[in-house]
């Protein structure tokens, strides 16, 4: 009664890519979205390239197209700008299962680049979900352009302001409410702990204002792309 029957493929089981970024430049996430322009059915596709440890955006450029040749573009001028800022390059490009990203194209770009692949499980979103939460920061941010953009001119014009403002003054909640640049470049910690003076020292004037602990000011840790449970990581232990 529970044998596969039928001309059906049997399901394959798939699993989950477990990730874990414990430095700048570990992890990239990268995706692609699409941006409404003024004609109905016509779209510009944004590019974006995304450091999971920092959440910084390394490179977003919009393109009218999306193919395995931009693919490939794309990752070699955010490996070269990076690498120039900090000479290091990412040790895994993870994505979604898109044509562009399982292309041979990129594939040999990656090899040729010394950085490893990594993948989502099929319609699983949930595994490059870093990716998806820029694309839904950018496009709820209050000067979006909900009615389109006319010209690709000005969709790459928005994205390059929106970038710098996300990296730069974000503060990002999931980074304890630093920007992606401080935690890319290793300040987050020194203003963690400017903030957390400033705390202490309020405290120390009007403790009557405090029932409990102070806010917490720690660096945050590893990020991970589908964390393992507690008993997964002793077994692995």
């Amino acid at each position: 009664m529970l044998t596969h029957r039928g001309v059906s493929t049997q399901a394959i089981k798939r699993n989950a890519p477990r990730l874990r970024a414990s430095k700048p430049n570990d992890i990239w996430c990268w995706d692609v979205s699409l941006l409404k322009t003024h004609v109905i059915g016509q779209f510009f596709y944004l590019h974006l390239f995304l450091d999971l440890y920092s959440r910084k955006i390394i490179l977003a450029e919009v393109l009218l197209s999306e193919s395995a040749d931009n693919a490939s573009m794309l990752t070699q001028q955010a490996v070269a700008r990076e690498k120039a800022l900090s000479s290091q390059v990412p040790r895994v490009l993870h994505s979604d299962n898109g044509g562009p990203m399982r292309s041979a194209t990129l594939q040999g770009t990656l090899q040729t680049l010394g950085i490893s692949r990594s993948f989502n499980r099929p319609h699983t979103s949930n595994d490059n979900a870093f990716a998806e939460s820029i694309f839904k920061t950018l496009k709820y941010c209050p000067k979006y352009p909900v009615t389109g953009f006319k010209t690709l001119e000005d969709a790459q014009t928005w994205v390059m302001h929106f970038t710098r403002w996300y990296n730069g003054e974000h503060l990002h909640s999931g980074l304890n409410f630093v920007t992606p640049n401080q935690r890319h470049n290793g300040g987050d910690k020194e203003q963690l702990q400017k903030r957390n003076m400033v705390i202490e020292l309020a405290k120390s004037k009007r403790p009557e204002r405090w029932s409990g602990k102070t806010r917490n000011c720690d660096p945050v840790g590893d990020v991970y792309i589908n964390k393992p449970s507690e008993e997964e990581a002793k077994l692995a232990a």
